[in-house]
């Protein structure tokens, strides 16, 4: 019998061969039709964001019914949230106004669990794992409860419900056995008949998330502009900034929490109202919050279609949106971080058939890299699992394209923004060919210090060229080319994406896939094939910054 180690060398090696081939076949026309001269400076850090930059969401829905939080202990959704690190995960949403803590109430698994193995009695890495079999019938579950949570958004009418300290507790065994860092949204609609924030309850579930010494950041409500149309209850941004100090005191009291950090007023994109609610939030409230949080959404998912996916004016609007919140900020609360508290691409749930698929794609990486560019220090990514369909992890928890695309962001890219431009091509196509640039991921150890990645978007249906400038023309680059499974447009509907030209796909639910790039040698120009996205590591860029 052969060596099998051999046939994989093989094989890693012709696939090597035909990529390469496939990757020069289209150069001689592309660099006549498509090619567009790029600049780069290596010598200073324009911007330097959060190392947890690219985080993560759970909606707050997911607790609407507790059974449901058990899909918090599947193996393969731990391994999937694992790889994200290190992020925040904030736990928080619409839901989070509507929901009471009310400890020791009855709960779905108690029946079919064992004292010694429920996760507040133990440490829960080690005790608690979801069995296949019940992780298969709440996932059969969890596919009719999204439809009814469908429904209560549609009607804009929320249900009132309770949740127990074991609900608190698998949520936590999450964040901790995954080592996520946990940012918990409080109800804030909890109000006095002077329409004061009532802190009963919020002061309930903090002594007794400190009794079990969990350590955790906090918010206060979710886009408080809506909550006239969810509740009907207006509160201004004074009277918020006001409970928010309240808040902010009562943490103070805990020997465990009172360092910890608060977040908000996670208020949606700025327009009118919304601005003069955040406007008095932070003159009387400023001082309670670590970062000023915010919401963004591109589209209305109801009526987007796939070509605001691919629209650079589409995507060109979140420089605006973040530019008005940043002056409101920089205004009134100096030095103030400024994160998106919530954001994916299409609100009302995401958009069917798109959010979801390999298209959504250019706006999350747009997104990345805008953000971090314009000088937002943290991007959560709404949702990583939970109802909807912007998910990152699909209801059968399993891997969607962006949740790829995220995870060779965390892998590739380090926090220091560099410059980068197209300096030539005609206006449609600096349009059309989007690009930035960071230090590359310092704790990567496959990469040399000085190492750059680029990553770069092609919105077009041709190929383009990227030409490197002479500073980095002796390096090779490592190539991580993104494209739909499916070829045509008709595939960037598609739920698998490919990386250079192999569809990923877990190994097992506890085992990610090797991520290879395809190396270039120095001198190479970067092809960019229609409607993909690619990171490129200049491994030998010599950025003295890096």
């Amino acid at each position: 019998m052969g060596n099998p180690r051999s046939g994989n060398r093989f094989r890693v090696f012709a696939h090597f061969v035909t990529f390469s081939v496939l990757f020069k076949s289209f150069l001689v026309s592309a660099v006549v039709l498509n090619s567009l001269n790029v600049d780069m400076d290596l010598s200073h850090v324009a911007r330097r964001v959060d190392e947890r930059f690219l985080s993560v969401t759970i909606d707050a829905s997911l607790m609407a019914e507790e059974k449901f939080m058990y899909l918090l202990g599947s193996p393969k959704l731990r391994t999937l949230a694992k790889a994200l690190t290190p992020a925040f995960l904030r736990f928080g949403g619409t839901k989070q106004d509507f929901m009471k803590f009310k400890p020791q109430s009855e709960y779905y698994i108690k029946k079919r669990y064992s004292g010694d193995s429920l996760p507040h009695l133990g440490p829960a890495c080690d005790k608690f794992e979801l069995p296949p079999l019940l992780e298969e019938e709440l996932k059969r579950d969890w596919a009719v409860q999204v439809l009814l949570l469908w429904q209560e958004d549609v009607r804009g009418k929320y249900e009132q419900i309770t949740f127990s300290e074991y609900a608190v507790d698998l949520l936590y065994s999450f964040v901790n056995c995954s080592g996520l860092e946990l940012i918990f949204g409080l109800n804030a609609l909890l109000r006095t008949p002077d329409n004061v924030w009532n802190s009963q309850n919020a002061e309930l579930l903090i002594n007794y998330c400190e009794r079990q010494q969990y350590r955790m950041s906090w918010e206060l409500g979710n886009e408080p502009n809506s909550y006239e149309k969810k509740a009907g209850i207006r509160v201004n941004g004074s009277q918020l900034g006001e409970d928010f100090l309240h808040l902010r005191k009562i943490l103070q009291k805990s020997e465990l929490y009172s360092s910890s950090h608060v977040y908000g007023p996670d208020i949606g994109q700025p327009r009118d109202h919304r601005k003069d609610l955040l406007t008095g939030f932070l003159e009387s409230g400023a001082k309670a919050i670590d970062a000023c949080t915010w919401h963004h959404y591109y589209v209305n998912g109801r009526d987007a279609s796939l070509e605001d996916f691919l629209d650079p004016k589409v995507l060109d609007m979140l420089a605006v949106k973040t530019d008005e919140v940043l002056k409101i900020v920089n205004s009134l609360s100096p030095g103030k971080k400024v994160w998106l508290g919530e954001t994916s691409s299409a609100y009302g749930g995401g958009a069917v058939g798109l959010s979801d698929t390999f298209v959504a794609g250019f706006m999350w990486l747009d997104k990345l890299g805008l953000a971090a560019k314009l000088g937002l220090d943290v991007v959560m990514r709404q949702v990583l699992i939970g109802s909807g369909t912007y998910h990152l992890v699909d209801n059968n928890l399993d891997p969607l394209p962006d949740y790829w695309l995220s995870l060779l962001y965390k892998r590739l890219v380090g926090p220091e923004v560099l410059t980068v431009q197209v300096q030539s091509g005609s206006r449609s196509q600096k349009q059309l060919l989007r690009v930035y640039l960071h230090c590359t991921n310092k704790a990567s150890s496959s990469y040399r210090k000085g190492a750059v990645t680029l990553f770069a978007l092609n919105l077009s249906k041709k190929q383009m060229v990227i030409k490197l400038p002479e500073i980095v023309s002796n390096s090779t680059v490592e190539v991580f080319v993104l494209q739909a499974a499916e070829p045509g447009e008709d595939g960037l509907r598609s739920r698998f994406v490919k990386l250079n030209g192999d569809v990923l796909k877990m190994v097992d639910e506890r085992t990610l896939p090797t991520l290879r790039g395809a190396e270039l040698p120095p001198g190479e120009h970067l092809q960019l094939p229609a409607l993909s996205f690619a990171f490129c590591v200049l491994k030998q860029a010599a950025a003295p910054v890096c």
